[in-house]
């Protein structure tokens, strides 16, 4: 079976959606969806974590339940580069979900998850309190239509299809 450049075969896939869709499923469970004992699928699962592919397993907590119901989006923008100990280090704060480098008219994307928006003028503030913090812009989620781990699959654009065949 062919593989991409990324070491990956159609099985695997297929296997790591099946994955990201529920991780708590049998080997045989898994082995029935792609084709492939049990046993063969252990192995690809315990060769996909070995190799790092796969980083972890972990539970999907829901963000109400959790009290975290707030989702929002910050811009921020800093003189220099943007990356001292300092803004990283608000990278360990548990309402934090994701922290960016990126292009564009700001320096920092951070994604954070809190209980309202009083939490969030909280850590807004504590951003402000950095010296190299310049400005940030913030983004409040008001619904969720899609939030998914990294996906396995590969569209296919236009751009991507041979014409020849």
């Amino acid at each position: 079976m062919a593989k991409n450049a990324q070491g990956l075969d159609a099985i695997d896939r297929k296997l790591l959606g099946l994955l990201t869709q529920d991780a708590e499923q049998s080997y045989a469970a898994l082995g029935e969806k792609v084709g492939l004992s049990a046993p063969a699928v252990h192995e690809r699962v315990k060769r996909h974590k070995a190799s790092g592919r796969i980083k972890s397993v972990v539970a999907q907590l829901n963000p109400v339940m959790t009290g975290k119901g707030f989702l929002a989006f910050i811009h921020v923008d800093t003189t220099g580069w943007g990356k001292s100990d300092a803004l990283m280090g608000i990278g360990a704060l548990p309402e934090v979900e994701e922290m960016h480098s990126v292009t564009g008219d700001t320096c920092m994307l951070i994604k954070v998850r809190m209980a309202s928006a009083q939490a969030m003028e909280s850590l807004l503030a504590r951003l402000y309190a950095l010296p190299e913090v310049v400005s940030t812009k913030s983004y409040v989620a008001l619904s969720t239509y899609i939030e998914r781990p990294v996906q396995a699959g590969v569209s296919q654009f236009p751009s991507d299809v041979d014409h020849d065949a």
